[in-house]
């Protein structure tokens, strides 16, 4: 039985507002690196959003090698990195010859096929092709086949989509180059897997909402999502990134599932348990997975208070954290209470005052201002929704500003 880990969307050098998360980040990869080892995995693959911007830290750089290398153990446990919307595909496939040589492989470009070969690990890759790659590992007599889809920019669709964007031919073209490589290469005498960065859903229901601290991601003819069927029946489990929850994609006969961040990276994901995922799989049978949970790193909370003691007293039970603590008060918050607060912990990202009169209007209410008014009213009504009271004069004054100096351009 093959056993593999799923992990993605590690945003490596991410920081939470001025707050770094690089001590966090090692830890929970530290964690990450014991499930392996504990689990005896045979096969990492990592689902994208290696790092969170296009040009990392040499720490971020740094602590993803180190990672990896340990991840690969020398290179007898091959992992399988595919590049994503925060990440530079020419960044992320740069190491590739190198970290090849210690069974870790970056795919990041739709034009690249991966050289076939024998390595020192023990690791052969036994057939490749454009999105394709084949490993046999010597443990094993049946070779695992992956399907590679990392995050395609608008540089890289216009090569392999072609001058015309449209939403049905862009999902007709993926899923047809999906089928073609299953149909070439993806037989039962093998573990066929997937492995993307997109959103994926299934036909006809919502998709599901981005993070906050996500970039939406690929919008081609107004869609944001691929649809399960696309999805070649050969395949035996879908592993994704990009979603930064857990969360498994309703499909007929496999599983669809997003791993999740390792940590949470904006308030949106307040109270979200992280996770890797566990599969086990041999050819032409249905995989089993589970999910384990991850407890490294400082967990994010939003709350909400009304008086200063319940407010220190939630504050000194609670001090590795971040949080958001929206404050209610009848006017702005004095500085007395604001210092007294920020005082008494070291991971307050947001204190946000909210007006009670502001917190008993009703979001349908808010939803039904009358969108003719003019500018500053629409930004009077906006900045008192978000923040539970009026903009001062001088936030009004370097809004006539900017809004002066767009309507003159």
């Amino acid at each position: 039985m093959l056993k593999i880990l799923h992990t993605a969307d590690w945003h490596l050098g991410k920081r939470l507002q001025e707050y770094p998360r690089i001590a966090e980040q090692k830890l929970v990869l530290e964690e990450i690196c014991q499930i392996a080892d504990q689990e005896e995995v045979d096969l990492v693959l990592l689902a994208g959003d290696i790092f969170d911007t296009f040009n990392p830290s040499h720490e971020a750089v740094e602590l993803l090698y180190k990672t990896l290398r340990r991840l690969s153990k020398n290179g007898t446990r091959p992992v399988v990195a595919i590049s994503g919307n925060h990440d530079s595909s020419q960044f992320v496939e740069a190491p590739d010859p190198l970290a090849r040589e210690l069974g870790i492989l970056f795919y990041s470009r739709y034009d690249s096929i991966i050289p076939c070969g024998t390595l020192d690990g023990g690791m052969e890759i036994s057939q490749s092709d454009s999105g394709f790659v084949e490993l046999r590992l010597p443990k094993f007599d049946f070779p695992i086949r992956l399907l590679l889809a990392p995050y395609a920019n608008e540089v890289s669709l216009r090569t392999y989509l072609g001058e015309e964007n449209r939403e049905e031919a862009f999902r007709e073209l993926l899923a047809l180059n999906w089928h073609t490589l299953a149909n070439r290469y993806c037989d039962d005498k093998g573990v066929n897997l997937f492995m993307g960065h997109f959103f994926f859903m299934k036909e006809g229901e919502r998709p599901e909402s981005e993070p906050e601290s996500e970039r939406p991601i690929l919008h081609v003819g107004g869609t944001q999502a691929l649809f399960t069927n696309h999805l070649p029946a050969q395949i035996q489990y879908a592993a994704l990134g990009h979603l930064h929850r857990y969360h498994a994609v309703s499909h007929p006969s496999i599983p669809v599932v997003y791993a999740s961040s390792p940590l949470a990276y904006s308030f949106s994901e307040a109270d979200q348990e992280k996770k890797v995922v566990i599969i086990e799989a041999k050819p032409s049978k249905p995989v089993s997975y589970r999910p384990i949970a991850l407890s490294q790193g400082r967990p994010l909370y939003r709350v909400s208070f009304d008086n200063l003691p319940d407010t220190l007293t939630w504050l000194e039970n609670h001090p590795y954290c971040f949080v958001e603590v929206t404050y209610l008060t009848d006017e702005s918050i004095d500085a007395a209470t604001r210092k007294a607060i920020l005082k008494a912990h070291d991971g307050i990202v947001n204190l946000i005052p909210q007006l009670r009169h502001a917190a008993s209007q009703t979001q349908d209410e808010l939803q039904a201002e009358d969108l003719s008014r003019d500018m500053e009213s629409l930004f009077r009504l906006f900045y008192t929704s978000e923040k539970g009271q009026e903009p001062n004069e001088q936030l009004m004054d370097i809004f006539k500003e900017v809004l002066s100096k767009t309507n003159a351009s």
